[in-house]
């Protein structure tokens, strides 16, 4: 039996295929969900088109979050389509290039307005439009990183967005429970994608999470997206207001033995 028959939802985020939205986005088709697509802007529809064309979806609309216009056009155009929803997932996040790079504390103005606004903000503006047509028992979940409790080289202003991300989400989850709509976080390993190909120095990233992660390998889309249809399906109907990682146990080690010897052997 499908996991995902009969359950309708959106999807904000998905760029392409080899990304951890798409990831999430296949598994919840291939357990039967009927899937609506976002792309932000023209230059974004050629590749999220024929992924959402794939998918059978019903609606692919342009929507740029933050403008909060186009969030609520978008949920209107769900209604009349879907009628009530029972998933949403928020796969968006951006900051300047240059506030990636070098101190956290030469962070621009400008980008640190960008970063929280596109990265944080937007996953409360989709919560006030999307609350009115979900069904008791939906879930609304975003994506985040370890960067949003521990400082991590060149992820900067994005480790402040993705907290501010992570807190907003645990207030919507109250504002939203007694509707019975659950609201988490989505805590991803680091995977490589044309995103975070981006940041300066993810290869470092990949290797680093290998050898502190307890099972010694990186998280693939397939963990991912498994983790994606837990939080959106019914498995976690009593699940609300919490970050589950899916990092292969990354953020539970302090260190890895190998990274203490080469500590060791430093000093």
């Amino acid at each position: 039996m499908e996991l995902m028959k009969g359950k309708k939802g959106i999807i904000f985020g998905v760029s392409n295929t080899h990304g951890i939205a798409y990831g999430i986005a296949k598994q919840l088709f291939d357990e039967g969900a009927d899937i609506a697509f976002t792309y932000a802007g023209e230059a974004m529809e050629k590749r999220v088109k024929p992924i959402a064309e794939s998918m059978n979806a019903k609606l692919i609309m342009s929507c740029d979050v933050t403008k909060e216009e186009e969030v609520e056009a978008v949920f209107k155009e769900c209604e009349k389509i879907y009628g009530k929803l029972d998933f949403v997932v928020h796969a968006v996040a951006f900051a300047p290039k240059e506030d990636l790079m070098g101190r956290f504390v030469d962070t621009s103005k400008e980008g640190w307005d960008i970063a929280l606004g596109v990265s944080a903000y937007s996953l409360v503006t989709v919560c006030r439009h999307a609350e009115p047509i979900m069904n008791e028992g939906s879930s609304i979940f975003a994506l985040t990183y370890l960067g949003s409790v521990l400082s991590v080289p060149s992820y900067n202003v994005m480790g402040v967005a993705k907290a501010a991300l992570e807190s907003a989400m645990r207030f919507l989850a109250v504002d939203l429970g007694s509707k019975g709509i659950r609201v988490n976080c989505l805590s991803s390993g680091p995977v490589k994608t044309l995103a975070s190909m981006g940041i300066s120095g993810f290869s470092k990233m990949l290797k680093a999470a290998t050898l502190r992660a307890p099972m010694k390998r990186n998280v693939s889309l397939e963990d991912v997206g498994r983790a994606g249809l837990y939080l959106a399906s019914d498995l976690s109907s009593g699940t609300t207001g919490e970050v589950i990682y899916c990092d292969c146990g990354c953020h539970s080690a302090y260190a890895s033995s190998e990274e203490m010897d080469i500590l060791s052997k430093a000093e």
